[in-house]
């Protein structure tokens, strides 16, 4: 059977910084470096039985290297990983953290679209206004995205309840 594949969409300022987290923690989990490489230490621990402490819970920290992670990875033909990911945010500034950060190598530039000004938390700014010349862009990307899974599973969509951009993609708009 394929592995099913996930594409998280990380929209507005809380959608961008919780996605940015959520990368570092499910690269740590997958033995998977800020460049997009297997450490040699997640191989390893791939190959060998989770270890325990002496609580007695198993040490799953970087046991899921191989077929699992094209779940939410996509692997390169050089065996770099690159997250099925897509970064959205009308102010630059907080995608620029990621863009810039120690992961920046793991991410595709295409996968950060970001505009010039902020919506400034106005709905109408947001969704009427400046959000709208992104939405051809941001629904190509996700488009090609798709065409690049075998078997999409889903979306995993982060964003906050309020706010410009998120009013552009939230739930009472389809993209």
């Amino acid at each position: 059977m394929a592995t099913r594949e996930v594409i998280s969409l990380h929209i507005g300022q809380a959608g961008v910084q919780m996605g940015a987290a959520a990368w570092d923690l499910f690269c740590h989990e997958h033995g998977i470096d800020g460049d997009g490489l297997n450490t040699e230490q997640a191989i390893g621990q791939a190959k060998s039985k989770p270890a325990s402490d002496d609580s007695g819970i198993a040490d799953t920290t970087n046991a899921f290297v191989g077929e699992e992670s094209s779940t939410f990875f996509a692997q390169t033909g050089s065996g770099k990983y690159t997250p099925r990911s897509l970064f959205i945010d009308l102010e630059p500034n907080v995608i620029d953290v990621v863009r810039h950060g120690d992961s920046r190598r793991l991410f595709h530039p295409d996968q950060m679209i970001s505009g010039d000004e902020d919506a400034a938390n106005n709905f109408a700014r947001g969704c009427y206004g400046l959000g709208r010349m992104f939405n051809d862009r941001v629904e190509e990307r996700i488009r090609k995205m798709v065409e690049q899974c075998d078997n999409l599973q889903g979306f995993i969509v982060t964003n906050s309840a309020g706010g410009g951009t998120v009013r552009i993609y939230g739930s009472d708009h389809s993209v």
